[in-house]
């Protein structure tokens, strides 16, 4: 079977090849009829701009969760963060994705309000985020976990509080020795950002679903969609691997040498 590549050419209307469709793609002529190219285009920054989001709230609230799960166990208030932060990461964790998505944009804007006035794409980005962060607290966590238990008791000794402790040589350290599993959940947010199609966000899915319908043309369609989610998820693979790179701490354990932080 030859593919027929011309098909992201054709005028999104009336099926008509536009001209100059790919030299338009990258600023060298013009066209004014919307392509499958230029919808194609318009999908992957929606794909981005969702998994980019939803990693930004993923990476915050993770970081707070999974920091909260190790408070040492010393009154009532850190017994309180640390059963909070357990419930949160058991509850999102355990619940799907997608059912998550359709929690967002159904159940939960009818108890608070405020939220129907947000776009959609809102709504997953704090779904795939919520749903993230649980992954990204247990990490977070098992990184804290690692460290070796002298580095709290200097830090006691030198009569830093918990707060300090933390800010000042924990997480520091910690935070660094996650960033391989880190990048294993990045990547993941590019590829669960998929689930956006089921509430219209018009992102890559939806626009491989919609195209194939109108241009029965699905082997190329389905192609040049993989390929944009592959190159997605490499090219945070790669940033990832370069952070790793330049924070990596010298002779210290870190997060590939350890099983424990691959869960």
């Amino acid at each position: 079977m030859a593919l027929d590549l011309g098909v992201f050419c054709k005028n999104t209307l009336d099926g008509e090849v536009v001209e100059h469709c790919f030299s338009a793609l990258f600023g060298l002529g013009t066209n004014s009829d919307p392509s499958y190219l230029d919808w194609l285009m318009k999908a992957w920054g929606w794909t981005l701009a969702v998994a980019g989001l939803g990693l930004a709230i993923a990476l915050v609230v993770g970081a707070v969760m999974g920091t909260l799960r190790t408070l040492p166990n010393t009154g009532r208030l850190s017994r309180a963060l640390v059963h909070l932060s357990t419930a949160w990461v058991e509850l999102f964790r355990n619940i799907p994705v997608l059912v998550q998505v359709f929690l967002w944009y159904h159940v939960i804007p009818a108890f608070f309000v405020p939220l129907k006035a947000l776009p959609s794409y809102w709504l997953v980005s704090i779904a795939l985020g919520f749903f993230t962060s649980a992954r990204i607290a247990e990490q977070v966590r098992a990184g804290i976990q690692s460290l070796p238990s002298g580095q709290r008791a200097a830090a006691t000794a030198l009569g830093l509080s918990t707060t300090q402790t933390y800010r000042y040589i924990i997480l520091p350290m910690a935070l660094r020795i996650v960033i391989p599993p880190l990048t294993s959940e990045s990547m993941n947010a590019v590829k669960n950002s998929s689930v956006a199609f089921a509430v219209s966000v018009p992102e890559l899915t939806l626009f491989a679903m919609q195209a194939q319908e109108e241009t029965s043309r699905g082997v190329e369609i389905y192609l040049a969609v993989t390929a944009l989610y592959a190159l997605s998820a490499f090219s945070v693979n790669r940033v990832m691997a370069f952070i790793e790179k330049r924070s990596r701490i010298p002779g210290f354990i870190t997060a590939s040498s350890d099983p424990s932080l691959a869960h």
